[in-house]
């Protein structure tokens, strides 16, 4: 009888870094540390399978947009919603609340 490894679920191998083909390969040469010059260094392909990691070029351009569309989309509502539950006006300083509170809200959710 040939023995089979079990295969690696979805999230234990995203988890794991491990290659998103075959499930089995380390994305990263050095295992988490706290050396983070280290860590963070790529094989150029997957040590099992062969896949290459490296992003092709342009991979971003369409998330960029998203993003930005996403990000207008909240400043707007949330404006409106100032807007309605507070109020704006020209003769004290409302609308910069406001553009205080929507830098912060958008520097605690950003992932960088």
């Amino acid at each position: 009888m040939s023995e089979q490894k079990a295969a690696r679920g979805y999230l234990s191998s995203v988890l794991g870094c491990r290659c998103p083909r075959c499930r089995e390969g380390n994305l990263f040469k050095h295992k988490m540390s706290f050396r983070f010059k280290k860590t963070m260094e790529m094989n150029k392909e997957c040590p099992v399978c062969g896949q290459p990691t490296e992003i092709e070029v342009g991979f971003y351009y369409g998330t960029s947009y998203v993003s930005y569309a996403l990000t207008i989309a909240i400043s707007v509502a949330s404006l409106v919603a100032w807007y309605l539950i507070i109020g704006l006006s020209t003769s004290d300083n409302r609308f910069f609340y406001w553009l205080g509170c929507n830098a912060v809200y958008y520097f605690c959710y950003n992932p960088g």
